[in-house]
This record gives structure tokens, sequence and C-alpha cells, in this order.
């Protein structure tokens, strides 16, 4: 019954739409930063832990912009810092970080992870 429950939420969640018109105390510069975030854990090859379960990184982006999107449509954001720290960070419905290893690194706090990738690309943004 829980499962069915999160599914409904996450699928009411998904019918919000795209980032158009959300948003609307969030930056132009931290949605391109956000973007950049999104597209670098993408492309990464890296593995995302969510849940005690791992998942590939497009299957990591996919849910993460669900809740980028929520987050958004509710002007919960104001920076690429409360991105991660809301959408990027922990499941909101079991609390547990979310990891990410890359290769045969030591798996990472998600956040950890974002935010130093965050801080290389506000120092040499491509």
């Amino acid at each position: 019954m829980a499962r069915f429950f999160a599914i409904a939420v996450l699928a009411a969640i998904m019918s919000c739409g795209g980032h158009t018109g959300y948003g609307a105390d969030l930056s132009a510069q931290s949605k391109v930063e956000i973007g950049y975030l999104l597209s670098f854990l993408k492309n990464s090859g890296c593995q995302f832990n969510r849940n005690e379960q791992w998942y590939g990184a497009a299957e990591a982006v996919a849910h993460i912009d669900v809740k980028y999107n929520y987050l958004l449509s509710k002007n919960m954001l104001s920076s690429a810092e409360d991105f991660i720290d809301k959408a990027a960070t922990q499941s909101s419905m079991s609390g547990k970080p979310y990891l990410v290893q890359c290769g045969d690194e030591v798996p990472v706090p998600s956040g950890v992870w974002f935010r130093e990738e965050l801080e290389k690309y506000r120092l040499n943004p491509h």
C-alpha cells in the first residue's frame, strides 16, 4: 500500500509539467547551474544510490528532475544550493541520504558530490 501511495505521489508530481513558468524566485543563473548539474550527473557514468538501491545516472537524473519540477512549481527554490539540499541530497519519502559512486571510488553523499561540482563550475563555467 505504501509503495502504491509513493507511486501515486510521484505521478502527481510528474503531471506538474516542465520547467517553464515555474520558479519565479529562482534566478536565470541558478537555473543554468542546476541544468549543468543535472547534465553533469547524466553524463558522468556514475551510479546513484537511492533508498539503498543503485541506479544509473540517467535514471537518477529522471528522478531528481521530478523533484526539481515539483519544487519549482511550489516556488521552493532560490538557488542551486537549495536544489542540492531539497532535491538531490536525500529521499523525500524515507529521509535516507543519496550516494554517488563513480567507478571504483568510495561512494560519497550526493550533496557533497553536487556541491563540489557546483564550485568547480562556478570557477570555470563551460
